[in-house]
Protein backbone atom coordinates (compact mmCIF):
# COMPACT_ATOMS: atom_id res chain seq x y z
CA UNK A 1 0.00 0.00 0.00
CA UNK A 2 1.61 3.79 -1.17
CA UNK A 3 2.22 6.36 1.17
CA UNK A 4 -0.65 8.30 -0.46
CA UNK A 5 -3.27 4.90 0.21
CA UNK A 6 -2.43 5.07 3.98
CA UNK A 7 -3.26 8.46 4.75
CA UNK A 8 -7.26 8.75 4.31
CA UNK A 9 -7.37 5.74 6.71
CA UNK A 10 -6.52 7.81 9.13
CA UNK A 11 -9.56 9.67 9.95
CA UNK A 12 -11.19 6.39 10.02
CA UNK A 13 -9.06 4.75 12.26
CA UNK A 14 -8.22 7.21 14.82
CA UNK A 15 -11.67 9.52 15.72
CA UNK A 16 -13.60 6.36 17.57
CA UNK A 17 -10.36 5.47 18.85
CA UNK A 18 -9.79 8.75 20.22
CA UNK A 19 -13.47 8.87 21.72
CA UNK A 20 -12.78 5.61 23.77
CA UNK A 21 -9.07 6.55 24.77
CA UNK A 22 -8.54 10.15 25.15
CA UNK A 23 -7.43 11.31 28.34
CA UNK A 24 -9.08 13.86 30.85
CA UNK A 25 -6.59 17.07 30.27
CA UNK A 26 -8.25 20.26 32.12
CA UNK A 27 -7.59 22.40 28.56
CA UNK A 28 -9.89 19.95 26.86
CA UNK A 29 -12.99 20.79 28.65
CA UNK A 30 -14.02 23.59 26.10
CA UNK A 31 -13.10 24.56 22.99
CA UNK A 32 -12.11 28.65 24.22
CA UNK A 33 -9.48 29.71 22.03
CA UNK A 34 -7.89 31.49 24.66
CA UNK A 35 -7.71 28.09 26.92
CA UNK A 36 -6.23 26.26 23.90
CA UNK A 37 -3.79 28.84 22.96
CA UNK A 38 -2.66 28.89 26.73
CA UNK A 39 -2.38 24.78 27.07
CA UNK A 40 -0.44 24.99 23.62
CA UNK A 41 1.96 27.29 25.00
CA UNK A 42 2.64 25.91 27.84
CA UNK A 43 3.38 22.33 26.22
CA UNK A 44 5.79 23.06 24.18
CA UNK A 45 8.60 21.33 25.25
CA UNK A 46 7.30 20.26 28.56
CA UNK A 47 5.58 17.11 30.18
CA UNK A 48 1.45 16.98 30.28
CA UNK A 49 1.51 16.17 34.06
CA UNK A 50 3.99 19.23 34.49
CA UNK A 51 1.86 21.82 32.80
CA UNK A 52 -1.51 20.76 34.48
CA UNK A 53 -1.03 22.75 37.69
CA UNK A 54 0.35 25.70 36.11
CA UNK A 55 -2.22 25.89 33.01
CA UNK A 56 -5.13 26.31 36.41
CA UNK A 57 -3.11 28.61 38.33
CA UNK A 58 -2.13 30.92 35.28
CA UNK A 59 -6.22 30.93 34.30
CA UNK A 60 -7.36 31.21 37.88
CA UNK A 61 -4.79 34.56 37.91
CA UNK A 62 -5.57 35.63 34.33
CA UNK A 63 -9.05 34.37 33.39
CA UNK A 64 -8.95 36.28 29.88
CA UNK A 65 -7.09 37.92 26.88
CA UNK A 66 -7.61 41.62 28.71
CA UNK A 67 -6.10 40.37 31.99
CA UNK A 68 -3.08 38.85 30.53
CA UNK A 69 -2.76 42.15 28.42
CA UNK A 70 -3.12 43.93 31.36
CA UNK A 71 -1.18 42.05 34.07
CA UNK A 72 1.95 43.35 35.03
CA UNK A 73 4.97 41.47 33.35
CA UNK A 74 6.86 40.69 36.48
CA UNK A 75 2.96 38.66 37.54
CA UNK A 76 3.21 36.74 34.26
CA UNK A 77 6.93 35.54 34.62
CA UNK A 78 6.02 34.38 38.50
CA UNK A 79 2.82 32.41 36.97
CA UNK A 80 5.56 30.87 34.99
CA UNK A 81 8.47 30.50 36.84
CA UNK A 82 9.69 26.77 36.75
CA UNK A 83 8.35 26.14 32.91
CA UNK A 84 11.58 27.78 31.44
CA UNK A 85 11.85 29.25 28.12
CA UNK A 86 10.79 32.39 29.37
CA UNK A 87 10.27 33.77 26.10
CA UNK A 88 6.73 32.54 25.70
CA UNK A 89 5.58 34.09 28.38
CA UNK A 90 6.89 37.07 27.06
CA UNK A 91 5.34 36.53 23.72
CA UNK A 92 2.04 35.41 25.00
CA UNK A 93 1.22 38.97 26.82
CA UNK A 94 2.59 40.63 23.33
CA UNK A 95 -0.01 38.71 22.06
CA UNK A 96 -2.73 39.15 23.93
CA UNK A 97 -2.10 43.06 23.46
CA UNK A 98 -2.05 42.89 20.05
CA UNK A 99 -5.39 40.93 20.40
CA UNK A 100 -6.49 43.58 22.09
CA UNK A 101 -5.61 46.04 20.06
CA UNK A 102 -5.98 44.63 16.55
CA UNK A 103 -8.50 42.69 16.56
CA UNK A 104 -11.01 44.13 19.75
CA UNK A 105 -10.23 41.87 22.52
CA UNK A 106 -10.98 39.07 20.33
CA UNK A 107 -9.03 36.06 19.45
CA UNK A 108 -8.96 36.04 15.88
CA UNK A 109 -10.19 33.00 13.66
CA UNK A 110 -7.96 32.66 10.57
CA UNK A 111 -4.92 31.15 9.76
CA UNK A 112 -2.80 34.41 8.66
CA UNK A 113 -4.68 36.25 11.55
CA UNK A 114 -3.63 33.90 14.19
CA UNK A 115 0.07 33.58 12.32
CA UNK A 116 0.68 36.80 12.95
CA UNK A 117 0.93 36.65 16.49
CA UNK A 118 3.80 36.38 18.34
CA UNK A 119 4.95 33.51 19.41
CA UNK A 120 2.35 31.23 17.40
CA UNK A 121 4.22 29.33 14.70
CA UNK A 122 2.61 26.48 12.21
CA UNK A 123 1.96 24.25 14.83
CA UNK A 124 0.52 26.04 17.61
CA UNK A 125 -1.75 28.39 14.81
CA UNK A 126 -3.43 24.71 13.27
CA UNK A 127 -4.12 23.29 16.84
CA UNK A 128 -6.23 26.84 17.63
CA UNK A 129 -7.52 26.89 14.46
CA UNK A 130 -8.77 22.85 14.10
CA UNK A 131 -9.28 22.34 17.91
CA UNK A 132 -11.57 25.80 18.33
CA UNK A 133 -12.68 26.62 14.75
CA UNK A 134 -12.90 23.32 12.77
CA UNK A 135 -10.73 24.43 10.09
CA UNK A 136 -8.72 21.71 8.27
CA UNK A 137 -5.44 22.79 9.78
CA UNK A 138 -2.71 20.46 10.81
CA UNK A 139 -0.76 20.70 13.83
CA UNK A 140 2.17 18.50 12.87
CA UNK A 141 4.32 18.40 16.30
CA UNK A 142 7.09 16.22 17.55
CA UNK A 143 4.07 13.31 17.96
CA UNK A 144 2.30 13.41 14.70
CA UNK A 145 5.85 13.60 13.21
CA UNK A 146 7.28 10.48 15.18
CA UNK A 147 3.40 8.80 13.91
CA UNK A 148 3.84 9.20 10.27
CA UNK A 149 7.41 8.55 10.14
CA UNK A 150 6.83 5.26 11.20
CA UNK A 151 3.32 4.92 9.34
CA UNK A 152 5.57 5.04 5.92
CA UNK A 153 8.99 4.39 7.00
CA UNK A 154 10.20 7.51 5.93
CA UNK A 155 13.98 7.98 5.34
CA UNK A 156 14.37 11.85 5.24
CA UNK A 157 15.04 13.33 8.75
CA UNK A 158 11.75 14.25 10.13
CA UNK A 159 13.22 17.89 11.21
CA UNK A 160 14.08 18.94 7.88
CA UNK A 161 11.39 21.79 6.78
CA UNK A 162 10.58 19.98 3.80
CA UNK A 163 9.65 16.62 5.45
CA UNK A 164 7.38 18.56 7.44
CA UNK A 165 5.65 20.58 4.77
CA UNK A 166 4.57 17.81 2.76
CA UNK A 167 3.37 15.97 6.17
CA UNK A 168 1.10 18.75 6.25
CA UNK A 169 0.09 18.73 3.01
CA UNK A 170 -0.82 15.63 3.24
CA UNK A 171 -2.52 15.49 6.23
CA UNK A 172 -4.10 18.55 5.71
CA UNK A 173 -6.06 16.85 2.70
CA UNK A 174 -7.65 14.47 4.28
CA UNK A 175 -8.50 16.61 7.40
CA UNK A 176 -12.59 15.24 8.32
CA UNK A 177 -15.33 18.85 7.86
CA UNK A 178 -16.87 18.81 11.20
CA UNK A 179 -14.62 16.50 13.03
CA UNK A 180 -11.15 18.97 12.71
CA UNK A 181 -10.16 19.48 16.05
CA UNK A 182 -10.75 15.91 17.16
CA UNK A 183 -8.63 14.36 14.44
CA UNK A 184 -6.36 16.52 15.65
CA UNK A 185 -6.23 15.46 18.64
CA UNK A 186 -6.65 12.23 18.29
CA UNK A 187 -2.82 12.41 15.76
CA UNK A 188 -1.19 14.61 19.03
CA UNK A 189 -3.04 11.44 21.35
CA UNK A 190 -1.65 8.45 19.61
CA UNK A 191 2.09 10.02 19.48
CA UNK A 192 1.72 10.86 23.19
CA UNK A 193 0.63 7.73 24.66
CA UNK A 194 0.98 4.73 22.30
CA UNK A 195 3.53 5.89 19.49
CA UNK A 196 5.85 7.45 22.51
CA UNK A 197 9.24 9.02 21.67
CA UNK A 198 11.26 7.52 24.56
CA UNK A 199 10.90 3.53 25.52
CA UNK A 200 9.09 0.78 23.01
CA UNK A 201 5.79 1.82 21.02
CA UNK A 202 2.39 0.35 22.42
CA UNK A 203 1.88 -1.13 18.91
CA UNK A 204 0.32 -4.12 20.58
CA UNK A 205 -2.74 -1.27 21.26
CA UNK A 206 -2.51 0.79 18.18
CA UNK A 207 -5.58 1.39 15.94
CA UNK A 208 -2.79 1.99 12.87
CA UNK A 209 -0.54 -1.15 13.51
CA UNK A 210 -1.80 -3.81 11.28
CA UNK A 211 -1.09 -0.63 8.05
CA UNK A 212 2.00 0.58 9.97
CA UNK A 213 4.49 -0.05 7.55
CA UNK A 214 7.74 0.17 11.05
CA UNK A 215 5.66 -2.16 12.83
CA UNK A 216 4.71 -4.58 9.96
CA UNK A 217 8.97 -4.85 9.12
CA UNK A 218 10.34 -4.72 12.57
CA UNK A 219 11.61 -1.57 12.45
CA UNK A 220 10.11 0.64 14.85
CA UNK A 221 12.98 1.64 16.89
CA UNK A 222 14.44 3.31 13.47
CA UNK A 223 12.11 6.10 13.23
CA UNK A 224 11.81 8.32 13.26
CA UNK A 225 14.91 9.49 11.21
CA UNK A 226 16.65 12.93 12.42
CA UNK A 227 19.21 15.40 11.35
CA UNK A 228 22.55 15.62 13.69
CA UNK A 229 22.01 17.73 16.58
CA UNK A 230 24.94 20.13 17.48
CA UNK A 231 26.56 19.75 20.54
CA UNK A 232 25.21 22.37 23.28
CA UNK A 233 27.72 24.47 24.38
CA UNK A 234 28.89 24.84 28.07
CA UNK A 235 29.98 28.13 29.98
CA UNK A 236 31.41 27.97 33.54
CA UNK A 237 29.58 30.22 36.18
CA UNK A 238 30.44 31.29 39.87
CA UNK A 239 26.86 31.95 41.76
CA UNK A 240 26.50 33.94 45.16
CA UNK A 241 24.21 32.89 47.46
CA UNK A 242 24.62 35.86 49.67
CA UNK A 243 22.63 36.06 52.80
CA UNK A 244 22.46 39.12 54.75
CA UNK A 245 22.12 38.69 58.94
CA UNK A 246 18.03 39.45 58.66
CA UNK A 247 18.00 36.36 56.23
CA UNK A 248 17.95 38.71 52.84
CA UNK A 249 18.90 37.19 49.95
CA UNK A 250 20.07 39.47 47.53
CA UNK A 251 18.85 39.40 43.61
CA UNK A 252 19.79 41.46 40.85
CA UNK A 253 17.66 41.93 37.47
CA UNK A 254 18.94 40.36 33.97
CA UNK A 255 19.36 42.98 30.73
CA UNK A 256 15.94 43.01 29.04
CA UNK A 257 17.51 40.98 26.22
CA UNK A 258 19.30 37.71 25.42
CA UNK A 259 19.14 34.56 27.42
CA UNK A 260 16.41 34.68 30.62
CA UNK A 261 16.26 38.59 29.20
CA UNK A 262 14.50 40.19 32.17
CA UNK A 263 14.49 38.06 34.77
CA UNK A 264 16.03 37.98 38.69
CA UNK A 265 18.83 35.94 39.32
CA UNK A 266 21.35 35.43 41.74
CA UNK A 267 24.79 37.54 41.68
CA UNK A 268 27.00 35.37 39.36
CA UNK A 269 30.46 35.91 37.12
CA UNK A 270 31.76 33.77 34.42
CA UNK A 271 34.24 30.91 35.57
CA UNK A 272 34.84 29.03 38.42
CA UNK A 273 36.25 30.70 41.51
CA UNK A 274 38.52 28.54 44.32
CA UNK A 275 37.22 29.96 47.89
CA UNK A 276 39.13 32.48 48.52
CA UNK A 277 38.71 34.27 44.64
CA UNK A 278 34.81 33.86 45.44
CA UNK A 279 35.28 36.01 49.18
CA UNK A 280 37.40 38.30 47.21
CA UNK A 281 34.56 38.65 44.26
CA UNK A 282 31.56 39.37 47.29
CA UNK A 283 33.83 42.13 48.52
CA UNK A 284 34.14 43.70 45.25
CA UNK A 285 30.42 43.27 44.59
CA UNK A 286 30.24 45.40 48.21
CA UNK A 287 28.71 42.56 50.02
CA UNK A 288 31.08 42.65 53.09
CA UNK A 289 31.28 38.21 53.49
CA UNK A 290 31.12 37.49 57.40
CA UNK A 291 31.45 33.76 56.75
CA UNK A 292 31.58 31.54 53.83
CA UNK A 293 28.41 28.75 54.72
CA UNK A 294 29.14 26.38 51.99
CA UNK A 295 29.75 25.57 48.01
CA UNK A 296 27.14 23.73 46.01
CA UNK A 297 28.30 22.22 42.41
CA UNK A 298 25.35 22.10 39.81
CA UNK A 299 24.16 22.60 36.16
CA UNK A 300 21.57 23.39 34.44
CA UNK A 301 20.58 22.69 30.59
CA UNK A 302 19.44 25.14 28.16
CA UNK A 303 18.56 24.66 24.68
CA UNK A 304 21.75 25.36 23.00
CA UNK A 305 23.90 26.25 26.49
CA UNK A 306 25.15 23.96 29.42
CA UNK A 307 26.01 25.94 32.42
CA UNK A 308 28.34 24.70 34.87
CA UNK A 309 27.68 26.12 38.31
CA UNK A 310 29.91 26.43 41.80
CA UNK A 311 27.89 28.32 44.20
CA UNK A 312 29.11 29.67 47.03
CA UNK A 313 26.66 30.91 50.25
CA UNK A 314 28.04 33.35 52.47
CA UNK A 315 26.56 35.43 55.12
CA UNK A 316 27.16 39.14 54.40
CA UNK A 317 26.84 42.72 55.50
CA UNK A 318 24.24 43.59 53.21
CA UNK A 319 24.93 47.03 51.67
CA UNK A 320 23.34 50.13 48.99
CA UNK A 321 25.35 48.02 46.26
CA UNK A 322 22.95 45.03 46.04
CA UNK A 323 19.42 44.22 46.42
CA UNK A 324 18.72 42.28 49.45
CA UNK A 325 14.82 40.62 49.63
CA UNK A 326 13.16 38.84 52.20
CA UNK A 327 12.57 34.80 51.89
CA UNK A 328 8.87 35.37 51.25
CA UNK A 329 8.82 38.51 48.92
CA UNK A 330 11.35 36.63 46.70
CA UNK A 331 8.72 33.35 46.30
CA UNK A 332 5.69 35.71 46.15
CA UNK A 333 6.79 38.55 43.75
CA UNK A 334 10.20 37.70 42.15
CA UNK A 335 10.56 35.93 39.03
CA UNK A 336 13.94 33.32 39.66
CA UNK A 337 14.93 31.08 36.94
CA UNK A 338 15.09 27.34 38.14
CA UNK A 339 19.15 27.53 37.40
CA UNK A 340 19.26 29.48 39.79
CA UNK A 341 16.55 28.86 42.53
CA UNK A 342 18.07 25.09 42.67
CA UNK A 343 20.69 26.49 45.35
CA UNK A 344 17.64 28.13 47.36
CA UNK A 345 16.05 24.57 47.93
CA UNK A 346 18.98 22.28 48.74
Amino acid sequence: MSSSDLYPLLPERLLPWFSRNARELPWRRDHEPYHVWISEIMLQQTRVEAVKPYYIRFLSELPDISSLANAPEEQVFKLWEGLGYYSRARNLQRAARMIMDRFDGVFPNQMPEILSLPGIGPYTAGAIASICFELPEPAVDGNVLRVISRLLCLEDPVDAPSVRKEITESLRRIYPAGKCGTFTQSLMELGAIVCVPNGTPACSICPLADICKAFLENRTEQYPVRSEKKARREENLTVFLLRDQNDRIAVSQRPDHGLLAGLWELPHMDGLLNEQEALDAARDMGAAPVSLIRCMNRSHVFTHIIWHMRCYEMICESTDNLLFVNRDVLETRYSLPTAFRQFLET
